[in-house]
């Protein structure tokens, strides 16, 4: 039999994860509460799961060489129940001993004022999501160095791509072929870096087929940061017309958050999109031998996903 690897997840990186892997001649098993999913990644199987049961967990990944931690509650529920749902996950991966590969974003890292973030940039979250985020990584890699787990955390920036249903995607991109006005965050002339879901997903597969990469920390390959403003430009080239924008400040995002629990915890993130927000990829680059797909490529295909998309509802 092929050798198994599990993925707790079925949003944008679970599915693109699995379809990497299979690439590889895996054996992809994908877990989610419904055990159903739209687009499961040909070859791969599903089935329903709760992360937070450990029990059912080492049962579902029994024989697993890798689990892949691309699942989380809701962005709302992240303080009091995110550490708990990936201690879960990691328990069966001690269990079996399968190798633990998480994905995870770069919250930890705090404001950098601007200045490009790094693997082994200090934490220094002044927020909330921020400090659960690093306590998380950095009770993974404790565990990594104490021999009770084999573990690789893989990050991204702001990602968007097919299968993404996120903010990028959905209220920026699928806006945009729906000819509505696209809302945005903050300042539209400061450079940063957008990460591509399938690059993300062959990271993670990546981390979880190469011995040598456990143990660290890794950046998804990602094109050179650009403005928004040239992200409007890039989708407008596309599409073949003009886009209308509508730019959410702080002060704006603050008002709505009275209204709106999703808006208010995005209120603290806000920094990222008003100055500066750059990661650079080049140890993964160098080590993996490959680049991120090109912001043109990268909008071109999720453009072509989105169009295919619409016409089934």
């Amino acid at each position: 039999m092929p050798e198994l690897h599990v993925i707790f997840g079925t949003g944008p990186l679970g599915k693109w994860t699995g379809r990497e892997l299979i690439k590889q001649g895996k054996r992809v098993r994908l877990i989610n509460r419904s055990g159903k999913t739209n687009r499961l990644p040909e070859g791969a199987e599903i089935v329903a799961g709760d992360a937070y049961d450990v029990n059912k967990n080492i049962e579902l990944t029994k024989g697993a060489a890798a689990i892949y931690q691309c699942a989380q509650p809701q962005y709302l529920e992240w303080a009091e129940k995110f550490p708990r749902f990936q201690s879960a996950i990691m328990e069966a991966a001690v269990a079996n001993k399968s190798k633990f590969i998480v994905a995870d974003n770069l919250y930890m890292y705090g404001d950098t004022h601007g200045a490009p973030i790094l693997e082994d940039s200090p934490y220094q979250a002044h927020t909330k999501k921020g400090k659960v985020r690093g306590e998380m990584a950095n009770a993974v890699m404790e565990a990594h160095r104490a021999g009770k787990i084999r573990a690789a955390i893989g990050r991204a920036s702001d990602f968007f791509g097919p299968d993404d249903r996120a903010f990028l995607t959905d209220t920026a991109i699928r806006s945009a072929v729906l000819e509505k006005t696209i809302n945005l965050l903050g300042r539209l002339d400061q450079p940063h870096t957008f990460s591509y879901a399938p690059d993300f997903g062959k990271l993670l597969a990546t981390l979880g087929t190469h011995e040598d990469a456990l143990g660290q920390i890794w950046f998804t390959p990602s094109p050179a940061p650009i403005t928004q403003n040239e992200f409007i430009k890039i989708m407008e080239a596309e599409l073949g017309r003009p886009v209308k924008v509508l730019a959410a400040g702080t002060a704006l995002m603050s008002f709505l958050g009275l209204f709106s629990p999703i808006m208010h915890e995005t209120v603290e993130m806000m920094y990222e999109w008003t100055q500066p927000f750059i990661m650079d990829s080049s140890k993964a680059e160098k080590a993996f031998g490959w680049k991120g797909t090109s912001l043109q490529q990268a909008i071109r295909e999720t453009i072509s996903w989105l169009k295919e998309d619409i016409k089934k509802q």
